[in-house]
């Protein structure tokens, strides 16, 4: 029942933002169109960025379903890009009303658990300190999400596949590299 309203008042958001900005729609707006009352709103979320949050995640989520590791990452950030243009109407009213700090933070948190999955994979079998792996996590998590926000900045008009092949080239054995270097950073 609990994910069943979430998933209403994600549909009612996303509905609501076709027709309006988001920084016109009220909590009111939402629990009218999803048939609920306030108090149900207040027991799944704090406040509409609370919720603007969640579904920025849960759609990521279900856009990398699997794609953590090294073989198939380019394919999970792919489907980031492919969910973010499903959602182009959403994306770009959040993008424009609520803060740079928040899109980057729903972003990150995004991009953050399938970069942190590859490193983990690439250090099996090595006995690199936990803050190294985050530190090489979060430097391409960086990466990812400037990029991301530029595109989207731009109102995404270029081609995803070809950002994610130029982001593949650039990327390629480097994070395996980083590894390396950490390591022997260690050892010295």
């Amino acid at each position: 029942m609990e994910n069943r309203t979430k998933l209403a008042l994600e549909a009612s958001l996303k509905k609501l933002l076709l027709h309006k900005q988001m920084d016109k729609i009220t909590i009111n707006d939402l629990t009218e169109d999803c048939g609920i009352s306030r108090m149900t709103f207040y027991y799944h979320f704090k406040d509409i960025y609370d919720l603007v949050e969640w579904v920025c995640v849960e759609d990521g989520k279900r856009a990398l379903q699997g794609k953590k590791t090294y073989d198939t990452w380019q394919e999970g950030i792919g489907q980031i890009f492919e969910a973010v243009i499903e959602n182009k109407p959403f994306i770009l009213n959040v993008y424009r009303c609520v803060s740079r700090e928040r899109i980057e933070s729903y972003l990150y948190k995004l991009t953050y658990s399938l970069i942190a999955g590859v490193v983990e994979e690439k250090c099996q079998g090595s006995d690199l300190a936990g803050e190294d792996k985050i530190f090489i996590a979060e430097f391409y998590k960086y990466g990812f999400v400037g990029i991301m926000l530029d595109w989207i900045g731009h109102g995404m008009k270029d081609d995803y596949k070809q950002i994610v092949e130029k982001m593949s080239i650039a990327l390629r054995g480097n994070i395996a590299h980083s590894i390396h270097n950490f390591e022997q950073r260690k050892k010295n």
